[in-house]
């Protein structure tokens, strides 16, 4: 019998979360854009999911043919998440972990985001996981617009519960659950924001 280690990989706990309360079935097109090394895709492609993938770093798609079973290698795509050639209204669930804080201006934040939005259908849900200021205001340290240099000696661009609930508004969404978010040690802050696509 495979360990949970096996069955689920490193998938990130509150995408778990979206699965046992029956948000990701099977039949749903999953792409995870920005996906590294497939942490969040181990248990959907074992499932037969249908699993769709870019990166802009090559060494993230060769991880992803070396999961087992692989995905098939032409659902994966070697590009970064604002120049997906993935159509309009693609998939089903959007994936965005770890991505977005890597923005480099607020120009960039918003091609990554909207170049990732635009591939999900109408109904469709937007799980993401990006740092963010909430609960550590006090800890970092601007270096213009916004991008900090936090505690644990990382630069991220950093949103705010403010800005992702007007961003929610703005893109055609309405909030799937509350927003989440877990401080470690005060070192980081890392928030879920799960959107449903307006119909």
């Amino acid at each position: 019998m495979p360990t949970l280690q096996q069955q689920f990989g490193n998938i990130d706990i509150y995408l778990f979360d979206q699965l046992l309360r029956g948000r990701i079935t099977p039949g749903m097109r999953i792409l995870d854009a920005g996906c590294g090394g497939g942490r969040n895709l181990v248990y959907l492609i074992r499932e037969g999911y249908e699993v769709y993938a870019a990166d802009a770093d090559p060494q993230a798609i060769a991880a992803l043919l070396q999961l087992t079973p692989p995905p098939p290698s032409g659902n994966l795509r070697q590009e970064p998440v604002e120049a997906m050639t993935f159509p309009d209204a693609f998939a089903d669930v959007v994936i965005s972990s770890a991505v977005l804080h890597f923005a480099r201006t607020d120009e960039h934040f918003q091609a990554m985001l909207r170049g990732t939005w635009r591939t999900l259908k109408p109904g469709g849900l937007f799980f993401c996981r990006l740092a963010s200021s909430i609960g550590i205001v006090r800890e970092i340290q601007p270096l213009g617009g916004r991008r900090y240099l936090l505690p644990d000696g990382s630069e991220r661009y950093l949103v705010d519960a403010a800005l992702l609930e007007s961003l929610t508004a703005e893109l055609g969404g309405q909030l799937a659950d509350p927003l989440k978010t877990t401080v470690v040690q005060n070192q980081r802050s890392m928030t879920t924001w799960v959107v449903r696509r307006n119909a």
